[in-house]
């Protein structure tokens, strides 16, 4: 069940933060088997057209509606984005406080869904789906799958169907900020536990998990990354390296200079530089 995967009090553990004017974040602990730290992030964005599209859903708390106020105005949410077929357990608490939102989603969570046959109380099999975006497509991934004007507008995308994820991965044009979920973590996720009491963790330092410790070590974007690059060559690429790679660069062809993940910490500076450390082998075997 979804409950025992999110904080019991959202509302105390909540970071919010504004990157820039049209972009803020709400952070929060989160951690797989109760043990591996890897927080979670939302992502909030003015839209130019009027809106906000938000990006992987956390619990909608008091201070996130005022967000979605502050950015949207009376236009509220126009988007609601399902990152990958993991991040979703919000969505139908965000399509009931904002129905006319639209909902993206990668192909094959509709039926992820469909399959709790109603057993978990925040997940509503009935919500509809306003774009599902298509697996293996014969278009090249430099030519993205189109949303809607207004979307396309101000964001570019780069769907990786062959990720175990299925990860949709955005580009905010008018401010150069990437917004990815699983593609490429950042560990430790500080700012996503920064509210939580130390003595209720088991990752901190000088009692840390032997299980977190290694994750971290995988899913960290500093110093030496040769189990971060194993993890994305051996795992998150082997069902189709080739096309990974292409919507790597693809990736690469932007300009943007911030990347926010949902799992660990935004990385505001030579973001590029940390995602081509990253993908470093990827990027070494394109030909």
């Amino acid at each position: 069940m979804s409950d025992k995967l999110v904080p019991a009090q959202p509302a105390d553990v909540m970071v919010i933060r504004d990157l820039t004017p049209n972009v803020t974040t709400l952070s929060l602990p989160f951690s797989r088997f109760g043990r591996i730290e890897i927080g979670g992030r939302c992502t909030l964005v003015r839209m130019t057209g009027g809106g906000v599209l938000v990006y992987s859903p956390v619990a909608l708390t008091p201070d996130a509606a005022a967000v979605v106020e502050r950015l949207g105005g009376e236009a509220g949410v126009r988007y609601l984005v399902a990152p990958d077929i993991e991040h979703h357990i919000f969505l139908s608490e965000w399509l009931k406080a904002y129905p006319t939102a639209r909902l993206i989603a990668p192909k094959g969570l509709a039926e992820k869904r469909a399959a709790t046959r109603g057993k978990d109380p925040r997940i509503n099999v009935s919500d509809k789906f306003y774009a599902v975006l298509a697996d293996k497509r014969v278009q090249p991934m430099r030519e993205p799958q189109s949303i809607a004007p207004d979307f396309d507008a101000d964001f570019g995308l780069v769907y990786f169907d062959m990720h175990p994820n299925k990860e949709v991965v955005l580009l905010y044009k008018p401010e150069n900020v990437l917004i990815e979920a699983d593609l490429m973590f950042n560990l430790p996720a500080i700012e996503q536990y920064q509210r939580v009491d130390p003595a209720t963790r088991h990752g901190m330092p000088g009692h840390a998990n032997l299980i977190n410790r290694l994750f971290q070590t995988i899913m960290r974007t500093e110093g030496n990354l040769v189990w971060a690059r194993r993890f994305q060559w051996y795992i998150a690429s082997k069902s189709d390296r080739a096309r990974f790679n292409e919507g790597l660069q693809v990736v690469d062809s932007w300009p943007f200079e911030t990347i926010i993940p949902c799992h660990g910490e935004t990385i505001e500076t030579d973001a590029k530089k940390v995602f081509r450390r990253v993908f470093a082998w990827h990027f070494a075997n394109i030909k």
